[in-house]
C-alpha cells in the first residue's frame, strides 16, 4: 500500500516539474518546436466505420462461440445426468440385493435332493428301454 502510494505522489511530482518547465518556456518567450507524429491517424469518420466494423465482425465471431459453448455445455450436462442417474440405480440395486451379480447359495440339502431325482430319472429311463427291447 505504502509502495503504491509512493509511486503515485513520485509521478505526480515529475509530471508537475514537466508541465512547470514547459509554462516558464511559454513565459520566457520559447516557442515549441513542433514534433511531426511518428504514424498518421486516419480521420474520425475512419475511426468510426473501422470500428463498426470490428464490432460486428467480432459480434458474430463471439455469438457463435457463444451458441457452440451453450450446446457443448447442454450436451455434457445430459451425458453427466445420465451417467449419474445410472450409477445412482446402480448402487440402489447393490443395496436392496446386497450384490447382484452373484447368484444366492443352493442349500446343500436341496443340492442332494436334485441329485438323486436326476438319479432316480435315468435309473427309471433305463428300466423303460429295457422293458421295451424285451
Amino acid at each position: 500500500m505504502y509502495f503504491l502510494l509512493t509511486l503515485f505522489f513520485i509521478s505526480l511530482i515529475v509530471i508537475t516539474f514537466m508541465l512547470g518547465r514547459k509554462f516558464l518556456m511559454l513565459q520566457n518567450g520559447q516557442a515549441f518546436e513542433k514534433q511531426e507524429l511518428i504514424f498518421k491517424t486516419p480521420h474520425f469518420q475512419e475511426w468510426k466505420y473501422m470500428v463498426i466494423k470490428n464490432i460486428k465482425k467480432y459480434g458474430y465471431a463471439g455469438l457463435v462461440v457463444t451458441i457452440r459453448l451453450y450446446f457443448r455445455s447442454a450436451n455434457l450436462l445430459v451425458n453427466k445426468y445420465q451417467e449419474i442417474k445410472i450409477e445412482i440405480k446402480n448402487r440402489y440395486d447393490k443395496k436392496r440385493n446386497k450384490n447382484p451379480n452373484q447368484q444366492k447359495e443352493v442349500s446343500k440339502f436341496l443340492k442332494v435332493i436334485s441329485e438323486y431325482k436326476h438319479k432316480i430319472r435315468k435309473i427309471k429311463h433305463k428300466i423303460k428301454e429295457e422293458e421295451e427291447n424285451l
